[in-house]
């Protein structure tokens, strides 16, 4: 048994019978004596022979020993399989808590993360088409292994007929079968394998944004030796960096100073349709009765169309820029984090 006590002993050095042996030893006198009563007597013999000589048996060979023995049992056997929470109660007690958990993270398909987080950088909208063909239950699964961000972009790219449905499998979601996770597998494989053939989606001008509204020395100066490369696309920078939505996080006193310089009929254009956080923020900053009759107003303006109403977004946030830069107010730029 001398592979038993070499660390770097290959899985394929140990053979059945000393993998039983393991595995025998791993549950306890009482569930051994149950499974040695039901051997022959030339098989009692050489497992309890083989028992006998093991010592210093590393924690990787009880591992590699015990999930072979699952793995065996669930291709021999007729049964659907223990869920996770039976298996684990069950190696907690044979094994102690930190081998239960390695071996149920094998089994149960923890390391398939890794996998899926190298499609992080594909494209929202081609998953979603990738994945459009499977049955609602895969497609939940898939994104329940995805960061919440990813998985929402990708639900708003299906198909608007169904995504409840989705959600809903994705809720019911607790302990996920096995067999459900090998279909996982082969499906981020056949995305990993398609995605070779694609390029891969970057937002330039956001990502350089959210840089430059994170810099804390000469932003300004920055911006300016841009400029002097490639105006047109430091325009794009400009309004992804004064992006609408960043009044949400601004003070009462910003938002007050704004509401002298905007007129109110173009707050009730600019915030339709906006997210509540900025809503609230700009309502919050009027006395209560202006605030009363801003909220007529908005009810009286009726639909309007998308295109003024971001038009009427960009001329606010250049005002907001100019304020800005004449040092008038002061803007967060981005959601910094905060302590008591």
């Amino acid at each position: 048994m001398a592979e038993l006590n070499n660390p770097e002993g290959a899985e394929g050095a140990l053979s059945p019978v000393e993998q039983a042996a393991i595995v025998l030893l791993s549950i306890g006198e009482e569930g051994a004596a149950a499974v040695l009563r039901c051997l022959e007597r030339d098989e009692l013999l050489e497992l309890t022979q083989v028992m006998s000589r093991m010592s210093g048996i590393k924690v990787d060979t009880v591992k590699t020993a015990v999930q072979n023995f699952f793995d065996d049992y669930r291709q021999q056997s007729g049964l659907h399989g223990a869920s996770r929470s039976y298996l684990k109660r069950s190696l907690d007690l044979a094994l102690g808590n930190d081998i239960a958990n390695s071996v149920l993270n094998t089994i149960y398909g923890d390391a398939i993360r890794p996998m899926m987080a190298r499609l992080q950088y594909a494209s929202p909208k081609w998953l979603a088409e990738f994945i459009s063909h499977e049955h609602v239950q895969m497609q939940a699964v898939f994104l329940a292994f995805l960061p919440p961000a990813m998985a929402s972009q990708i639900l708003e790219a299906l198909p608007l007929d169904g995504r409840e449905l989705v959600l809903l499998n994705m809720a019911r979601l607790d302990e996920i079968d096995r067999d459900v996770l090998h279909e996982l597998e082969e499906l981020v494989n056949r995305c990993l394998a398609a995605l070779d053939t694609q390029s891969a989606s970057v937002e330039g001008v956001r990502q350089v944004a959210e840089i430059l509204n994170r810099l804390q020395d000469n932003r300004a100066g920055m911006v300016e030796l841009l400029r002097a490369h490639d105006p047109d696309v430091v325009s794009q920078i400009e309004m992804s960096m004064y992006d609408f939505f960043i009044l949400s996080r601004q003070t009462e006193q910003v938002i007050t100073r704004l509401l002298d310089e905007v007129p109110l009929e173009q707050w009730a254009v600019a915030l339709k349709g906006a997210e509540p956080a900025l809503r609230d923020a700009v309502l919050s900053a009027m006395p209560k009765r202006q605030a009363q009759s801003f909220e007529d107003l908005m009810r009286r303006s009726g639909p309007v169309p998308m295109s003024r109403i971001e038009q009427t977004r960009r001329e606010i946030m250049a005002t907001v820029k100019g304020l800005a830069d004449a040092g008038e107010i002061d803007i967060q730029l981005f959601a910094e984090a905060t302590a008591e």
